[in-house]
């Protein structure tokens, strides 16, 4: 069981790194580009905060993605050892805690969504 939770975590770390770094990498390019105004090179132009924008909120989207996926497995490996604990009362206070702590990284997950969504909106 532990060596098929190490092969899940990373297998989960390869996945999130190749997902995080697709979106990052094509929506940087716009951020870096000297824009042109008038004949004059600068790296602040108008409308560039919206592109900035919108590479925040793909991050923040793509982690919520990997959060809620991450949470999803935990939860049912939960499961797993719930069921698999045979009434056990060591087995079933782990497998409850496993569950309880998926669920509560999954609430810490849409707060910080809804945070960073919140000081995005009213900072830019």
């Amino acid at each position: 069981m532990k060596k098929m939770k190490q092969i899940i975590v990373i297998l989960a770390l390869v996945v999130g790194m190749g997902a995080l770094a697709a979106p990052v990498s094509v929506g940087a390019v716009d951020v870096f580009q000297p824009c042109t105004t008038g004949g004059s090179t600068g790296a602040v132009c108008a409308g560039k905060g919206e592109n900035a924008k919108k590479i925040i909120g793909t991050i923040v989207n793509t982690l919520l993605f990997l959060v809620g996926v991450v949470s999803v497995i935990v939860i049912i490996v939960g499961g797993i050892m719930y069921t698999t604990s045979g009434g056990d009362s060591g087995g079933v206070t782990k497998a409850k805690n496993t569950i309880l702590y998926a669920v509560v990284g999954l609430v810490v997950a849409f707060m910080a969504f809804a945070i960073v969504n919140w000081v995005v909106k009213v900072f830019s």
